[in-house]
C-alpha cells in the first residue's frame, strides 16, 4: 500500500506511474485526493484506489507507513458493483489496532469490472479468449 496525500498522481507522467506502481507490486493506494485520470489509471491497472474521508489523512492516524493494512467490504466487487466506503483496520508493529473508514475510489460497474479482472489488459485478454 502507498500512503499519499492531496491530488495524488499528478503530473505529466501519470499514465506511467500507474504502470510502474502496479509493476512495484503495490495493491493500493490511500490518499487524501486523487489527480482524476491517475485514479482512473490505477483502476485500470488492478490498484485500488482509497481516499481518506473528508478532513482525514494519515497524520489522522499516525499512520507512517510500517503498519499492515487490512482492508475490507470488497465483496461487492466481485459482482461489478462499486461500494463507496470500506473498513480499514490497521495492526501496527507494537500489536496496537486501529480503525477507520475510507472511501473506495472506484467510481462505475465499468471501473468495478476492470478493477475485478485485475486491470483492463486481463478484461480484454479474457473477453478475447471467451470468443
Amino acid at each position: 500500500i502507498i500512503l499519499g496525500g492531496k491530488e495524488y498522481g499528478t503530473g505529466s507522467s501519470r499514465d506511467w506511474a500507474a504502470k510502474g506502481t502496479k509493476l512495484l507490486g503495490v495493491k493500493a493506494v490511500l490518499v487524501e485526493s486523487f489527480e482524476r485520470i491517475h485514479r482512473s489509471n490505477l483502476v485500470g491497472m488492478g490498484v485500488l484506489p482509497l481516499q481518506y474521508l473528508e478532513g482525514e489523512s494519515a497524520a489522522t492516524y499516525n499512520l507512517d507507513g510500517t503498519e499492515v493494512f487490512s482492508i475490507g467490504g470488497l465483496d461487492p466487487l466481485n459482482r461489478g458493483e462499486t461500494v463507496h466506503q470500506v473498513p480499514v483496520r490497521v495492526t501496527r508493529a507494537n500489536g496496537e489496532v486501529v480503525e477507520f473508514d475510507v472511501r473506495l475510489r472506484i467510481d462505475t460497474p465499468t471501473e468495478a469490472e476492470y478493477f475485478r479482472h485485475g486491470g483492463v489488459l486481463n478484461f480484454v485478454l479474457r473477453q478475447l479468449a471467451a470468443k
